[in-house]
């Protein structure tokens, strides 16, 4: 049996070029597969004894609210009361939800979401305007700013949107499953404009 543990396997399945409207980029957009990812929910009374293991254990300040905090490759973000999306990047992602469990398991359920998600880079002068075409929050740069987290809808598709910088870039999650429907949305948001697509 073919073993396909630790391979980074493409949800999308899509093809590196230009699309849309021809001499114009206004959206690149880059399938993150070297990414690992784990939910936490912090047990019953234990927020402080999690952050300060968090702090201990990989030198970052567990952030309060929707907001993402990281330190290198490892980046902890806030997407509900008491829960947080941690994700590593690179040669940090191999054995990372067993990495963080070993560590946290007594303050918080740590599982394993790594499979599970579509991850996409989005960036270029004509990011916001597609994004304006589903994400039904401000992200206007004085409202959504970087650091910034939101856990919403887009298309009818459970989506994490992290704000990377202000140039500005995204980076957007969602569940593995809808890849096919979330790319159908994009893709076409994203026509007028023209877009890169950038595989690894």
């Amino acid at each position: 049996m073919a073993d396909f543990a630790n391979q980074e396997r493409s949800a999308l399945h899509a093809q590196s070029g230009h699309f849309g409207r021809a001499g114009a980029t206004g959206l690149t957009v880059v399938e993150r597969t070297d990414m690992a990812f784990a939910s936490l929910i912090v047990k019953r009374g234990k927020r402080d004894a999690l952050a300060a293991a968090i702090e201990t254990a990989f030198g970052v300040a567990l952030p309060t609210g929707a907001r993402r905090a990281g330190k290198g490759a490892l980046t902890f973000a806030g997407t509900g009361s008491g829960q947080w999306m941690a994700s590593a990047e690179g040669g940090d992602a191999t054995g990372f939800a067993a990495r963080l469990r070993a560590r946290l398991g007594p303050f918080a359920a740590v599982t394993d979401q790594s499979d599970a998600r579509l991850v996409l880079q989005l960036s270029g002068p004509h990011v916001r305007d597609v994004l304006a075409k589903g994400v039904p929050i401000d992200l206007h740069a004085k409202a959504f700013k970087p650091g910034d987290v939101a856990t919403t809808l887009i298309a009818y598709i459970g989506v994490q949107l992290d704000m990377l910088d202000d140039s500005p870039a995204y980076l957007l999650t969602t569940p593995r499953s809808t890849a096919g429907s979330f790319w159908s949305w994009l893709s076409a948001s994203a026509a007028e404009f023209g877009y890169d697509v950038v595989t690894k």
